[in-house]
């Protein structure tokens, strides 16, 4: 024991040494991931696991799920203090969460000032935290508040989905945009040039971590909120195969963007990782659709593909390409060389939509079940879903019961048509208050460079992507009322 306690303390001091002498020597900043691993042998590790918007107490599964995924790949598997744990933030994200739910500013300003307190709290060991979503934002801004106050802390992150995300956040992709109506503040991009060792995973198509660079293409835009809600939720729920880097015998593992710090010329001591994402998101409805929604969707899908590319810069990629630890925001038009791809795309996908159509059709069908007709003449109601039936079924002797179900749902469906509204009009206030002073900022500041296209054409391109951001989001409020709506009035079906 004595001779293992000797070499640790040998190995650390040799480790602070040669620490010291590349801070001095070395001309590349990607050098800081590995000094700070070399640093912490005798620290115990910690993990700070939070959970994404309207999950303010991550659960023990989702806990496992992803430090199994994100952690352990990146050396945290290891904790000789404390098991990974789950950390409490609000994530209110009001009207999604909730009608009287927390906004997102006033949540991450209580989110950050917990993490915090748990950082500190934990002084001396050598944490690593994880953020989803918000709790992402909130990391974000934590990794902010260390680097000017106590950038030499033991602390690395491992951020998903991240709406800060350089290039392709949507928080920065309109950085500066304040809606106080909605509580709602683009914050900016998640730091570049920190000592902290952190890795950020994207997957393609996240509306929120993967926004399109040209939100002028309003398909992309559309694609980007459909990856909102079938896309976004989706991290805990991929494959150690999707989460491991891109090789030869991994084609669809993670890719390593330009701009990370353990690619050559890389700086900084973040590695940005883009998952990429089977289908569209665009399309996903469309192939939910019985029998024929697959084989719709995959004639579509590979010349859509490219007309939503097109929005990120590339029509070959569903991200940007540009390096990914550089803040960038929204652009007005790609280049050139992206329209003049175009075509030629358009002809081959055209081409391999039709192949996977007849696919579809002729060897999908085959395999398609149908009820049995027997069961069905037998029982006919056995094609109702058995889980529609009303619960508050007639009862001849007991008609104050049914009236009392009847008087709730009744009070049930004036309040979800009531919680449509405040939104709503927050929603609307923004779109004719905050908006329009962000066009007069956009319009300004590029009339000042000498940029007259870009003062004419950026706050356009602003408004479309915040329009169709603003118009989704009440379509996702107003489908909830109807579902709750729906679920009152047939409750009081008596069968």
């Amino acid at each position: 024991m004595l001779r293992r306690r000797l070499f640790s303390l040998v190995v650390a001091v040799l480790a602070v040494i040669g620490a010291t002498v590349l801070s001095l020597t070395s001309a590349f900043e990607s050098t800081v991931r590995t000094v700070r691993a070399e640093a912490a042998l005798l620290a115990d590790e910690v993990a700070l696991i939070m959970g994404g918007s309207g999950q303010p107490i991550p659960g023990e599964q989702y806990v496992q799920d992803v430090t199994h995924l994100f952690l352990a790949p990146n050396g945290f598997g290891g904790y000789t203090a404390d098991p990974p744990q789950g950390l409490f933030t609000p994530e209110g994200l009001y009207p999604l969460t909730g009608i009287k739910d927390l906004p997102l500013s006033t949540s991450v300003d209580r989110g950050v000032t917990i993490l915090n307190d748990a950082i500190t709290n934990h002084a001396g060991d050598d944490l690593v935290v994880f953020g989803y979503s918000q709790s992402a934002v909130i990391s974000s801004l934590e990794m902010q508040n260390l680097a000017a106050t106590d950038p030499n802390a033991p602390v690395s992150f491992v951020l998903i989905g991240d709406p800060m995300n350089p290039n392709g956040g949507l928080l920065e992709r309109f950085a500066g945009l304040n809606l106080p109506s909605l509580g709602l503040n683009f914050y900016g991009a998640t730091p570049t040039d920190t000592p902290f060792t952190t890795d950020i995973y994207t997957l393609e198509y996240d509306g929120y971590a993967d926004f399109p660079r040209y939100p002028l293409n309003l398909l992309s835009d559309l694609n980007a909120f459909a990856g909102i809600n079938y896309v976004h939720g989706t991290y805990p729920d991929l494959t150690p195969e999707q989460i491991a880097p891109e090789s030869a015998t991994n084609p669809g593992g993670a890719i390593l963007l330009p701009g990370s710090a353990d690619l050559p010329g890389g700086t900084g001591a973040t590695n940005y990782w883009m998952i990429p994402t089977e289908n569209l998101p665009l399309l996903d409805p469309v192939r939910s659709i019985p029998v024929i929604g697959k084989p719709i969707a995959d004639l579509l899908q590979p010349d859509l593909t490219y007309l939503v590319n097109l929005g990120y810069g590339d029509p070959e990629y569903g991200w940007s390409t540009a390096p990914a630890n550089v803040a960038t925001p929204f652009g007005l038009f790609p280049s050139l060389s992206a329209f003049e791809k175009l075509p030629g795309l358009l002809a081959s996908g055209t081409q391999q939509g039709i192949d996977a159509f007849v696919h579809d059709i002729t060897g999908g069908l085959t395999g398609l079940s149908l009820p049995n007709l027997s069961d069905v003449v037998a029982n006919p109601l056995s094609l109702l879903d058995a889980g529609s039936a009303g619960t508050a079924a007639v009862d001849a002797a007991n008609p104050l019961g049914f009236l009392s179900s009847a008087v709730n749902a009744l009070t049930n469906i004036a309040a979800s048509g009531y919680a449509v509204l405040l939104p709503t009009a927050d929603i609307i206030n923004a779109l004719v208050t905050s908006v329009p002073l962000y066009d007069v900022n956009l319009f300004v500041d590029a009339l000042s460079s000498g940029d007259l296209l870009g003062a004419l054409g950026d706050p356009i391109a602003a408004d479309v992507g915040l329009a169709t951001m603003a118009g989704g989001f009440e379509f996702l409020i107003a489908m909830d009322a109807v579902q709750s709506i729906v679920g009152d009035l047939t409750s009081l079906i008596p069968f």
